[in-house]
């Protein structure tokens, strides 16, 4: 039976977290950290059409280098089929030591297009719903159920960095079920 989270400690997120992309889920998630006390810094490409939003909704916009330079976990957020143009270029040789990387899709790292260094945590949170979704009912007090694995637990406590981030976000308030990144890439595509 697989296992239902409703807790988070958000004290573990006593770092930056990035947030790569602010789109669809990205704006969700970078909005939901801050109000949540948070420190979010938003990575976003020179030329973004974002950038804009971000700085009008009150948060820290950066280059994707910077931003994950300094970074406890680097929740990369942009669409899967830039995913990895966006690791090799930015991400990747940027990350700080013992940096988490956050997925909030399975894809990348379950087909291998994506193999973080061995010495990071990667976790993924995956709301159930459009980010749209996941800020609104957040601000409403309630919350958006999600989806909660651990690819690598390299510092011993990467489920409980997920579960505080998935708490960050408004997930925890309504449960986060374990799984696994294969089952979550796999069902999300069979769904598709």
């Amino acid at each position: 039976m697989a296992t239902i989270h409703r807790d988070g400690n958000l004290e573990l997120l006593d770092g930056t977290v990035a947030v790569v992309g602010f789109g669809s889920q990205g704006h969700a998630h970078a909005l939901n950290l801050h109000d949540s006390g948070v420190d979010v810094v938003v990575g976003l490409r020179d030329g973004s059409g974002s950038r804009a939003a971000a700085e009008e909704a009150g948060l820290t916009v950066a280059p994707i280098a910077d931003a994950v330079g300094n970074a406890q976990v680097v929740s990369l957020l942009v669409p899967d089929h830039v995913q990895k143009g966006v690791w090799d270029s930015d991400v990747a040789p940027n990350l700080a030591a013992g940096a988490a990387i956050l997925f909030a899709h399975g894809l990348n790292v379950h087909f291998g297009r994506i193999v973080p260094p061995e010495e990071h945590d990667v976790i993924m949170v995956a709301p159930k719903a459009p980010g749209h979704r996941v800020r609104e009912l957040y601000v409403s007090g309630a919350g958006t159920p999600g989806l909660v694995a651990v690819h690598r637990d390299a510092s011993g406590r990467a489920l409980d960095l997920a579960l505080a981030y998935g708490a960050g976000i408004g997930c925890a308030r309504v449960g986060l079920l374990e799984t696994t990144f294969a089952e979550e890439a796999e069902s999300d595509l069979f769904g598709e």
